[in-house]
Parts: C-alpha cells; structure tokens; sequence
C-alpha cells in the first residue's frame, strides 16, 4: 500500500497574495458524449454539478467539473473518494462509450488568492484576464509560463490552478515571484 502526499507538501507563500499547494485533490478525466443523460447524471451525483459549459467550471471545496473539450471532463473529488468515484462513473456508464482515468497523482493543485489574484496569473498566461472577459466560473486550458496548466476563478480574488505534477514546484515558484512582483496595473 502506498501512501499519496501532494506535490509540495501544503507549501504556501504569503502576502498580499497568498500562494497555496492545495494538498491531494481527487481529479479523474472523464470523456464521453457530455450529451449522454447517463453522464449528465453521475457528473451531479459525484460533485453536485451538472456538466458545465463550454469553457466553464464549477466547484466548492474538493467537488467540482470543468470543461476540458467537446468530449472531456475533469471531476474533482476529495482524494480518498476517487476510486469510489471511478466505480461509480464504471456502473452508470455501462455499456456506454466511455473513459474515466485517475489523474490525482499525475497533478498539483495549487490556489491564488488575495487582492491583485487576476494580475498574478494575467502576468503569466497568454490569455484575456480581463473581468469583462474572465470571470467566476470561466475556465481556461492554457500556459503558465512556459508550462502546460489550466485555471478558473471561484471568487473575485481567488483562482485554482491545476498543472503537471512533475512542474509543479515550478509553477508554484513563478506564481510566487508574480505576486511578490506587485500589481503592474489594474483591470
């Protein structure tokens, strides 16, 4: 039996904006024709969200759905539910075109928040951040960096991002020197 431990072990860097290693977090890929009743159903059942739409995500706490693509899903869980979770995707999904994967230990959750949130990730991905453009619950499949993530704001100050296990020190580094950085501007 193995023991998981998150990529950073809780790390946190503090100030105006606080950068946070969100610990284990239950995450499964989920594909399939988002369509289907059967998958619209187990999203619900599982996190208490129904599918998103596209480019959006939904969560509180450790239960939530994001939209990946046309055909994918990514469906969060506390930790110690994932398998629970995937037997239970494995039953209502049978005999339906499907693929649900345990990508919990394949990736780091880390959190942003505090006052100028938006600008420490706008510094780092090449995508519209503005609020009339970003807002809560728009999601995003990008870069930060020079690293694949992806992210989406649950409040006005705070964003959860997820990333590669194997850069996630990185990530969680460049979030850090973001934030000590200051806002450059405002929105």
């Amino acid at each position: 039996m193995y023991n998981a431990v998150s990529t950073l072990n809780g790390k946190v860097a503090s100030g105006e904006v606080t950068i946070r290693e969100g610990g284990l977090r239950g995450m499964i890929t989920f594909r399939g024709d988002l369509s289907n009743a059967k998958l619209k159903s187990v999203c619900k059942t599982l996190t208490g969200f129904g599918v998103p739409e596209m480019g959006k995500a939904t969560s509180n706490g450790d239960k939530g759905v994001a939209w990946m693509s046309p055909d994918e899903l990514l469906i969060l869980v506390p930790h110690a539910q994932t398998s629970d979770a995937i037997a239970a995707i494995e039953k209502a999904m049978k005999g339906q075109h499907h693929l649900a994967k345990n990508v919990s230990d394949a990736r780091t959750h880390l959190t942003v928040q505090g006052s100028f949130a938006r600008e420490v990730i706008a510094k780092l991905a090449p995508a519209d951040l503005h609020p009339d453009h970003f807002q809560i619950g728009d999601f995003r499949r990008t870069r930060l960096g020079q690293v694949a993530a992806a992210f989406w704001m649950t409040d006005a100050e705070t964003f959860e991002v997820i990333c590669f296990r194997s850069v996630g020190e990185y990530a969680f580094d460049l979030l850090a020197a973001s934030a000590k950085a200051g806002p450059v501007g405002h929105f």
